[in-house]
């Protein structure tokens, strides 16, 4: 492999292939073929946000939850980092300090437009892809999200030449799901592994965080002095991950080239029945948990009124199907291989 330099539009040097040792191998060649090579693009340095660790990523999807957190690690290890966004530059501010000065480029994106895809992508060695959305709007459906921005990721870097691409599914995706988030994300799966067949795909389990929307969901509702639960939640299995693991785990399959072409299963160290998953959130938050059995039709008819708002939806009926269906053990995935505390 060959380090090439390309000068972007705003002249910064970035590097075209591998990092680590890898790309620490080459230099010896590399300096006889291409003389103008810059010593930025080899990797040098204490381990740092001041050092050069080689990888330039993109990362699709980074203002969101998960996100952020890539975005950290990355530039903790001194990594250039390539944001496409869409949204509001008030949504930029917290990622700006996670880098070192000049490696955090932001650029403004449109998902539908495969140029300015191509943009993004044209100088990186690692594209990450974490787009994603928990309810549908008139402009992007799940589909749109799921199953259409990253097939055309994954056909645009493919094109470019990017040696590692990572796209984040969900464990529980599947074409038999009752959730349409969840059939979209099986459908998605496929669709990128057919136009990046080294694709490393990532399935974690529910999330959770600070600021995440599945344990923060059951610590703010309380309808008529209690939380309602389909069969109380006591058939319902979760398996939830921290968020900060996902991230480690995201980094280190970018630095291991036999993680290529395999798909992964991110759950967290236990399991618990989603009754005492609630009871336990209460009791930490010192607040009374009394819970009550609501059929999932009466479920679903208070969801369509939360969908009505033309602000962010705080329940919806496909979030019902998604939170409150079962999880099937691990060890039933037909998966390369199957972490839980493999990576951290």
């Amino acid at each position: 492999m060959a380090v090439v330099a390309r000068l972007s539009s705003r002249g910064l040097l970035l590097p075209r292939t591998g990092s680590g040792i890898s790309a620490l191998s080459t230099v010896p060649s590399v300096l006889q073929q291409h003389h103008q090579v810059h010593h930025a693009v080899i990797p040098h340095g204490r381990t740092g946000r001041s050092s050069v660790s080689g990888i330039v990523a993109t990362v699709f999807g980074a203002t969101g939850f998960l996100g952020r957190y890539v975005v950290n690690r990355l530039g903790r290890i001194g990594s250039q980092v390539i944001i496409p966004y869409r949204c509001d530059q008030y949504d930029l501010m917290y990622l700006r300090p996670m880098g070192d000065l000049g490696q955090l480029l932001f650029l403004e994106w449109d998902c539908k437009d495969k140029d300015s895809t191509r943009r993004a992508v044209e100088h990186s060695n690692v594209v990450i892809n974490l787009v994603g959305k928990e309810w549908e709007t008139k402009n992007f459906s799940f589909e749109d999200e799921f199953v259409n921005i990253p097939k055309s990721i994954a056909q645009i870097t493919r094109e470019a030449g990017v040696e590692t691409l990572i796209h984040i599914s969900h464990l529980n995706a599947s074409m038999k799901s009752p959730s349409k988030y969840l059939r979209s994300k099986a459908v998605g799966e496929k669709a990128v592994r057919e136009e990046f067949p080294d694709a490393v795909i990532m399935k974690p389990s529910e999330m959770f965080g600070r600021e995440d929307r599945f344990l923060n969901h059951y610590a703010n509702m309380r309808w008529f002095g209690g939380v309602p639960l389909i069969s109380l939640g006591k058939k319902t299995v979760k398996q939830p991950v921290y968020v900060v693991d996902v991230a480690k785990a995201i980094i280190n399959a970018v630095k291991d080239p036999d993680a290529k072409g395999k798909t992964y299963a991110l759950v967290g160290p236990n399991r618990y029945l989603l009754y005492d998953m609630i009871e336990y959130i209460y009791a930490v938050a010192f607040r009374k948990f009394f819970p009550y059995p609501l059929p999932r039709p009466l479920y679903h008819l208070i969801a369509r009124f939360f969908e009505i708002s033309p602000f962010e939806p705080w329940l919806t009926r496909d979030k019902v199907d998604r939170v409150s269906g079962g999880q099937p053990s691990v060890s039933s995935w037909d998966i390369s291989f199957c972490i839980c505390n493999f990576y951290f």
